[in-house]
C-alpha cells in the first residue's frame, strides 16, 4: 500500500502537492495527517469527494510499503504518521522546498529544490511525463503555486513557478476560483486579533533595520496567523515583522522579511522553528508571551546584521564643478566621465546641483554659455554617509531626483546615484556607462622620453617628429605622437611606423613634412589623416583630433576636439599615451588616464565599461596583448570581457576581421598561451566552430618548439600561423574545415594546404611510425602530400624520439636530395621531350632517397637504363 502525506494545518502548496503526487504514484491514496487550514477546509468541504482523501483513522499503517511525503521532511509535522518513517521495510519518497534542517527525515527519493512552491516541482514531472490533467486538476495546483508564492510577489518565488503556473493555465486552470479561495476575507476573530497585534505594535530600529514586534494572546486556537503577519506587513511597510500570540497553552511566533539582513529562518531557529529565509514560524509550549517577545528582540539585537549603507555605495571621490563654470564645460565633464548630474562647490560647501537636464535646457535655449549658477538647482536634497540605502531609495523617490549629495559634517563627502541603488536591487543591471581608468597624477606627466624617442625610432623619423612639433605650432595647433608607439617605446621596443596626432591642420602639416622630406603623402578620405611613407618603408600616420560618442545623444558622429578626447577613443589606457612635440616640451608624455601606471604593473585596463560592447574585437585583443607583453587583464576589465562574450559581442565581427585579430598572435612563440586564455574565457568557440581545444591543446603546447626544430633542419614556412590553424582544426573532417576557410576568406592556394594537410596526416603518421626499416622514397612521397605548415604537427603526434628522427631523415633528404640530372641531359640521350621527362626525373630522385644512386653519372646510368626498359616495353604493345 502507498500513501500520500502532507504536514499538519495544511495549506493550499501541501494540498495541491499531494494531489499532484497522485498524478504520479496514481496507486497511492491521500491522508491528511490532521487538521487544514481554514482556506484548505472550506476547500474541501465542497471538493472533498472529487479529491479522494482519505480518513487517517481507516488507513491500515502496517500495510503501508511506501510513504510520499510532500511539502515537508519533518516529523514532527505529520501527526501519527510519523511511526512509518521509523520502518525499514517502508520505502519513502520526499518532495519538498524547505530548507534542510538537522530533523529532517531521509527518502530513497528526494526532490528538494528551492522553488517558490513545492507543487511546482510535481507539476514539472507530471508535464516531463506526459500525463494529463483535467481543468479540475489543474486548478487545484494552481492554487498551491498562487497560495505558497504569494501569486509570484514573495522573495522565493522563482521563473519555475511561473512556467508551472502557466503550464496549469493552459491546462484549463480556473483562476475565478483561485483568487475566491486565496482572496477570503478575515473572519472576525482575525480582525479582532489583528487589532490587538497593532494597538501592541513595538518598533525597533536594530543595526538599520526597521523592525516590528507585536504580541497578543487568544484563548481559543484558530489559524491564520501567517495571514494577519502579511497584512500587518503591507501595513506598517517596514523590513521585519514578527508576531507572538498565545493560544491554547502554546505560543506562536511568525516572522516576515524583506531584507536579506533579516534572516527569520535563522532567527526562530532559536526557538525550534523553521521555514525560509523571508517567511518562518516556530511553536513554543508552555510559554509565556511576554518573555516569549523579549527572548526574541535579544536573539534579533544579536542576529540582524547591518544593512548596506549610502558609504558603501557612494561615488567618492566627487567631481564638482563651481557657479562661475559655464553650463558647456559642465556638460562636457558629464559626457566625459559618464555623470547624469554634478554637484555645484563654492568654498568647500555644497551650493547647489547641476543636471543634465538642466544643461539640454540651457543648450535649446543656446544659453550654454551661461555660468552654471544660472541653470542649478539650489534647493539640494542631501545624505549622510551611514543612512541604510534602502532609506537612501525612499529619499530619491519621495523627491524624484536621480542622484543625492552625501554629506558629513557639513562637507561633501561622495554622491550616490540612481544606478548605485539600481545595482544593489538588480543584480545583473548595468549602467550606461562607467569609467573604469582611475588616474592618480597629473593630466601630463613630468616624464621626458626624448632620449627613448631617439633610440628606439629611425633618425629620419625623429627628425620628422621634431619637425612636426614646430610646424604645428607655427600654425597655432599643437602635435603629439600617440597611441600604441608610445607603449612599445616605452616598454623598450623599436618601431618605424607612428601616429602623429594634432588638434587641427592635419593635412597641410602632412603636405608640408612630406615635402620637406621627400616621401609619398596618401590623404585618407574618410577621415582627416593623411598617411606619410619615406623610400625605406618607414610610415608616419598624421590624424586630426577626434572623438565618437557611441552610447550618448551625439551618438557615432565625428568631430573636431581635444586630444584628451582622441585618446579617450583607444581601446585601453595603455594605448592612450601621447608624447608632446612642441619644441620647449619635445618627449614629455602625456597621460591622461592612468596609462603609465597600468604599463608599470603590466595591466591591460579599459577606459570604460561599454568598450567592449563599442569595439568587440577588444575582447581579442585584450587577450593578445597579455600575452604578448606577459601582463594581465586588469579585474574589472576582465569581468567586463567575460560578460561580453557570454553576450556573443563576437557575432557581430566580421569572420574575417575576428581572424586577422587572431591571426596577429599566432606568429609569436606566445601563440599556444593565447588560444589557451581563449579557450579559457570563450573565445575559442567563436573562432574554432568545428573544433574542442581539449582535444587539441597538448599538439599546441608543444608546436613552437616543433616548429623551431624543424627550421633547424633548414625548413621555410611561409606561414608560421596556418601551422597553428592546421593543429587547431586537424580532428576535423574536410568539409568543416574547408568552411571554416572560406568564412576567413583564406586564398585558394591556403585552402588547399588545410585540406591536405587534413586528408593525409593521418596517414603520414601511420607510416612514419611503422617499427623497422622503410625505404625513404616511400615516407617521402607520403609526407610530400602535406604542406610544409603540416610538418610541425606530425612532429609533435610522433611523440617518440625514433620516429622524429625518421621524419628528418626524409624530410633533410627531401630538401637536400634534388636530382642533378635535368630535361635537357633526358634530350641528349636521344629522347624526344614528353611525359617520360617527369618520370624518369622522379624515378632518379626515389633512387637518390634510398641510396641507389650518389653522383650525376650514376644518375646517368640509371636513366638510361631505366628509358631502355619503357622503350622496350612501348616495342611489347606496338606503341
Amino acid at each position: 500500500m502507498e500513501i500520500i502525506t502532507t504536514h499538519l494545518i495544511t495549506d493550499f502548496d501541501g494540498l495541491a502537492a499531494a494531489v499532484a503526487a497522485k498524478k504520479l504514484y496514481p496507486g497511492a491514496s491521500i491522508v491528511l495527517p490532521g487538521k487544514s487550514s481554514r482556506g484548505v477546509e472550506e476547500f474541501l468541504a465542497l471538493h472533498r469527494d472529487a479529491l479522494f482523501i482519505e480518513d487517517p483513522k481507516n488507513v491500515n499503517l502496517s500495510g503501508v510499503r511506501r510513504l510520499i511525503l510532500v511539502d515537508t521532511r519533518n516529523p514532527r509535522r505529520i501527526g501519527l504518521l510519523s511511526a512509518l518513517l521509523d520502518r525499514v521495510d517502508v520505502e519513502v519518497h520526499i518532495f519538498d522546498h524547505h530548507p534542510a534542517d538537522e530533523i529532517d527525515a531521509r527518502g530513497t527519493l528526494e526532490v528538494v529544490e528551492p522553488v517558490g512552491a513545492t507543487t511546482t516541482l510535481l507539476v514539472e514531472r507530471i508535464r516531463d511525463a506526459g500525463l494529463e490533467i483535467s481543468p479540475f486538476e489543474a486548478t487545484v495546483l494552481a492554487l498551491g503555486i498562487y497560495e505558497d508564492t504569494g501569486s509570484f510577489l514573495y522573495p522565493g518565488t522563482t521563473c519555475r513557478d511561473l512556467t508551472a503556473a502557466e503550464f496549469l493555465l493552459a491546462k484549463g486552470a480556473n483562476l475565478m476560483v483561485v483568487a475566491n479561495f486565496l482572496g477570503r476575507p478575515l473572519t472576525g476573530e482575525q480582525k479582532q486579533l489583528l487589532k490587538e497585534l497593532i494597538i501592541n505594535a513595538e518598533r525597533h530600529f536594530i543595526n538599520g533595520v526597521k523592525v516590528l514586534v507585536t504580541k497578543a494572546r487568544t484563548p481559543e486556537f484558530f489559524e491564520g496567523l501567517a495571514t494577519l503577519t502579511h497584512k500587518l506587513a503591507e501595513i506598517e511597510q517596514l523590513d521585519a515583522v514578527f508576531n507572538v500570540v498565545g493560544m491554547e497553552g502554546r505560543v506562536y511566533i511568525i516572522g516576515r522579511s524583506v531584507l536579506p539582513e533579516v534572516d527569520v529562518r535563522s532567527i526562530l531557529q532559536h526557538f525550534g522553528g523553521g521555514g525560509h529565509p523571508s517567511a518562518a514560524s516556530a511553536v513554543l509550549k508552555a510559554a509565556d508571551v511576554d518573555r516569549v517577545a523579549q527572548d526574541l528582540l535579544t536573539v534579533l539585537q544579536n542576529s540582524v546584521r547591518a544593512p548596506l549603507t549610502v558609504a558603501e555605495i557612494m561615488t567618492t571621490p566627487v567631481k564638482t564643478v563651481a557657479p562661475e563654470t559655464t553650463v558647456a564645460e559642465a556638460g562636457q565633464v558629464m559626457l566625459r566621465y559618464g555623470h547624469s548630474g554634478l554637484p555645484v562647490v563654492r568654498d568647500g560647501q555644497l551650493v547647489g546641483i547641476l543636471s543634465r537636464r538642466d544643461v539640454e535646457k540651457a543648450q535649446r535655449a543656446r544659453l550654454d554659455h551661461a555660468p552654471v549658477k544660472a541653470y542649478m538647482s539650489n534647493q539640494v536634497v542631501t545624505v549622510e554617509p551611514y543612512l541604510p540605502v534602502s532609506e537612501a531609495q525612499t529619499v530619491m523617490i519621495e523627491h524624484n531626483i536621480g542622484r543625492l549629495p552625501v554629506v558629513e559634517g557639513g562637507r561633501l563627502a561622495g554622491i550616490v546615484s540612481r544606478t548605485d541603488i539600481l545595482r544593489t536591487l538588480h543584480r545583473d543591471f548595468k549602467p550606461q556607462f562607467n569609467l573604469l581608468y582611475s588616474s592618480t597624477q597629473p593630466e601630463t606627466g613630468r616624464r621626458n622620453v626624448a632620449a627613448i624617442l631617439r633610440t628606439g625610432l629611425p633618425l629620419t623619423t625623429v627628425s620628422l617628429l621634431e619637425r612636426a612639433g614646430i610646424l604645428a605650432r607655427q600654425m597655432s595647433t599643437e602635435a603629439f605622437l600617440a597611441g600604441d608607439v608610445v607603449r612599445d617605446l616605452l616598454l623598450g621596443f623599436q618601431r618605424r611606423e607612428v601616429t602623429i596626432v594634432v588638434e587641427s591642420d592635419a593635412l597641410r602639416i602632412a603636405s608640408a613634412l612630406a615635402g620637406e622630406f621627400n616621401a609619398h603623402f596618401k590623404q585618407n578620405p574618410r577621415v582627416t589623416a593623411a598617411t606619410i611613407t619615406f623610400a625605406d618603408g618607414g610610415k608616419c600616420h598624421v590624424v586630426e583630433a577626434r572623438t565618437a560618442f557611441f552610447e550618448y545623444a551625439l551618438g557615432t558622429k565625428i568631430e573636431n576636439t581635444s586630444l584628451r578626447q582622441e585618446l579617450y577613443r583607444r581601446d585601453f589606457t595603455i594605448n592612450a599615451l601621447a608624447v608632446e612635440l612642441s619644441p620647449e616640451k619635445f618627449g614629455v608624455v602625456v597621460d591622461y588616464f592612468g596609462g603609465r601606471e597600468d604599463l608599470n604593473y603590466g595591466l591591460i585596463r579599459v577606459l570604460h565599461n561599454r568598450s567592449f560592447t563599442e569595439e568587440p574585437l577588444r575582447v581579442v585583443r585584450a587577450v593578445r596583448l597579455a600575452e604578448r607583453f606577459n601582463m594581465q587583464i586588469e579585474r574589472q576589465t576582465l569581468r567586463l570581457l567575460r560578460e561580453a562574450v557570454r553576450e556573443g559581442v563576437l557575432n557581430r565581427v566580421l569572420p574575417e576581421h575576428l581572424w586577422q585579430e587572431v591571426r596577429l598572435s599566432l606568429d609569436y612563440e606566445g601563440a599556444p598561451r593565447f588560444l589557451g586564455r581563449c579557450a579559457e574565457l570563450g573565445i575559442w568557440a567563436f573562432v574554432f566552430p568545428v573544433s574542442s581545444h581539449w582535444e587539441v591543446e597538448p599538439v599546441l603546447t608543444y608546436l613552437p618548439q616543433a616548429l623551431k626544430t624543424i627550421e633547424s633542419w633548414g625548413v621555410v614556412f611561409g606561414e608560421r600561423w596556418l601551422s597553428y590553424f592546421i593543429a587547431a582544426v586537424h580532428w576535423t573532417n574536410e568539409l568543416s574545415a574547408q568552411d571554416l576557410c572560406l568564412r576567413y576568406r583564406f586564398g585558394r592556394h591556403t585552402i588547399a594546404k588545410v585540406t591536405a594537410a587534413l586528408r593525409h596526416w593521418h596517414d603520414a603518421v601511420g607510416k612514419l611510425a611503422v617499427r623497422g626499416p622503410v625505404k625513404t622514397s616511400s615516407l617521402a612521397q607520403t609526407v610530400l602530400r602535406l604542406p610544409r605548415e603540416a610538418y610541425p604537427l606530425l612532429f609533435v603526434l610522433l611523440s617518440e624520439e625514433g620516429y622524429q628522427d625518421r621524419l628528418r631523415e626524409v624530410v633533410t633528404a627531401v630538401i637536400t636530395n634534388k636530382p642533378r640530372l635535368t630535361g635537357k641531359d633526358i634530350k641528349e640521350m636521344g629522347y624526344p621531350p614528353g611525359p617520360v621527362y617527369r618520370e624518369v626525373l622522379d624515378a632518379v630522385w626515389q633512387a637518390r632517397l634510398d641510396g641507389a644512386v650518389w653522383s650525376r653519372d650514376d644518375e646517368a646510368a640509371f636513366a638510361r637504363k631505366y628509358l631502355s626498359g619503357y622503350t622496350a616495353a612501348r616495342k611489347e604493345v606496338g606503341v
